[in-house]
């Protein structure tokens, strides 16, 4: 007994600074489900436009906007958090965020017209965008170092699984109920995480002397430069860019304000965004992956439900059906993200996940009309398993060697980053595929000519199969021919968008060696650092 007894006390406790406590793992737990549906609501309602804009009478010039208020308020206050949090605390940033995001949720829900709707959902992204930096800072402040390989696949998982699941989700919630439960879906678990992270959450305390230097015209031009930036890459591919008047003016008001808040940045007292994070190396690394990463995680979300939607005809619910493979990959690799992270150099991982995107997009570079689930299940595999062994490490490299007083700002940036990144993707996908399809539908037009013979029998074939239509039958065949030149012309498109993001991913992959090793610095698990 005697014996049992010393060798008990020969074995070392594991040291109070390495434990988690369990309050503020509660708390943070329900951080990450706010945070949840904050980057749901980027896309949830992507799949059921022409549903809204059917209830509430919009046009369709109009009813786009539903989407790009959302972003545009929301890439303004994502910087702006950093701020916020630090003169206000974790505690009512975060609570105040979310209060506020589900009470626009359900002024969404009741919206009985389009202005109205717009209104509701600029609130509701700027104040809800509030909440997702303040999750990934909490991760890197409150938790020990030695359980981020246990945190960060958490938050990696939510970032990446909610946008990629947002249209599924949106399209099931308007087929089994009505628009309205796109957002009053919200409203309950809104609350209670709003209660529960007021109650719980007590990482930090607040620094309101930062508002006697509140930078104004920061805040002002950071918004300028921001939104324009966002609208114009939104609406930029639809229009032909500088074409349109409005694209063309927004484009100039962002360089306006980004000069203005960039020398605002460099001379300001108190700056309402600190860039000097960027002079860390590991930072600026992991941001400019993150950035790429954007443009993997948000353009591959668009455009296989594009194919499936427009080559395919899938509704709402088979689209979510055949996309499920993308999540349930990532919910079980994030884990073994986790323990790789812990063993292996963090390079290697970015590395096989951006390559894995790599073989995911060259692969569907063969894509043709009649690819189905089964064509597409392993660039799905593919496209879930790069996504957490990209994003877990990405931000571990970011955040996880900074100083705990430079993280709540850095946050905010990192994840602009990402935002940015799916922006500038999603607006380069649309040009290239607008331009290219143009391009292969002209050269099949040029194929297509009445001197071939192949197309002549073609032509017959297929007049032979509408002869019971009578005099119409040749009407019905040239225009059954025309909708077949289109679609080819537009998967082949699409093919040279996969093999555009293919070299982009695969030459990204080699730069990672320019990128130091990642050391394990500053601290961790106090949370006290603002």
């Amino acid at each position: 007994m005697a014996t049992a007894t010393a060798t008990s006390a020969a074995i070392p406790a594991a040291p109070a600074s390495d434990k988690i406590d369990k309050r503020k793992l509660i708390a943070f737990l329900a951080m990450v489900f706010g945070m949840f549906m904050a980057i749901l609501d980027i896309q949830v309602v992507s799949a059921s436009l022409p549903q809204i804009q059917a209830g509430l009478g919009a046009s369709g010039d109009e009813i786009p906007w539903v989407q790009t208020a959302y972003l545009i308020a929301e890439v303004v206050m994502i910087p702006l958090s950093g701020f916020l949090s630090r003169a206000f605390s974790t505690r009512w940033t975060f609570a105040v965020s979310c209060a506020g995001f589900t009470f626009m949720s359900f002024l969404c829900g009741t919206a009985t017209n389009i202005n109205e709707m717009i209104v509701y959902r600029a609130l509701q992204g700027f104040i809800g965008g509030g909440m997702i930096p303040t999750v990934f800072a909490a991760a890197f402040t409150v938790f020990p170092r030695s359980k981020q390989p246990i945190v960060s696949p958490m938050i990696g998982l939510v970032a990446t699984l909610a946008p990629t699941i947002g249209p599924t989700v949106g399209g099931i919630l308007t087929e089994w109920y009505s628009w309205h439960m796109l957002f009053f879906i919200n409203v309950v678990p809104g609350i209670i995480v709003s209660i529960m992270t007021f109650t719980l959450v007590d990482f930090d305390k607040p620094d309101l002397s930062l508002l006697d230097n509140f930078d104004w015209t920061g805040l002002l031009s950071m918004a300028l430069f921001l939104g324009a930036m966002e609208y114009a890459l939104e609406e930029g591919p639809n229009h032909d860019w500088f074409d349109e008047t409005s694209v063309l003016v927004m484009s100039i008001l962002s360089v306006i304000g980004g000069i203005v808040f960039f020398a605002r940045v460099l001379t300001a007292k108190a700056p309402i965004v600190d860039l000097y994070s960027f002079s860390d190396s590991n930072f600026a690394a992991g941001s400019a992956f993150s950035f790429v990463l954007g443009i993997g995680l948000y353009g591959l979300t668009y455009l296989f439900p594009v194919y499936l939607d427009v080559v395919r005809g899938y509704d709402s619910k088979q689209i979510g059906e055949t996309m499920f493979v993308t999540g349930v990959c990532m919910f079980l690799t994030a884990p073994v993200a986790g323990r790789l992270m812990a063993s292996i150099d963090v390079r290697y991982m970015i590395v096989g996940g951006l390559l894995g995107f790599g073989l995911n997009t060259w692969i569907m570079t063969y894509v043709t009309h009649d690819w189905d689930f089964y064509e597409i299940l392993i660039p799905q595999i593919l496209r879930g398993v790069s996504l957490m062994m990209c994003m877990v490490p990405i931000s571990n490299i970011a955040l996880g060697t900074l100083a705990p007083q430079r993280i709540k700002n850095a946050s905010g940036l990192f994840n602009l980053m990402r935002n940015l990144g799916g922006a500038v993707g999603l607006a380069i996908i649309n040009t290239v595929l607008n331009k290219r399809e143009d391009l292969h539908l002209a050269r099949l037009g040029e194929m297509v000519n009445w001197s071939r013979d192949s197309v002549m029998q073609t032509y017959e074939n297929m007049k032979a199969g509408f002869s019971t239509f009578g005099a119409a039958a040749d009407q019905m065949t040239i225009a059954n021919l025309v909708g077949m030149m289109r679609r080819e012309a537009f998967i082949l498109a699409f093919s040279d968008v996969f093999l555009l993001m293919t070299i982009l991913f695969v030459c990204l992959s080699g730069a990672i060696f320019f990128v130091k090793r990642p050391q394990v610095m500053g601290g961790g698990g106090g949370g006290g650092g603002h």
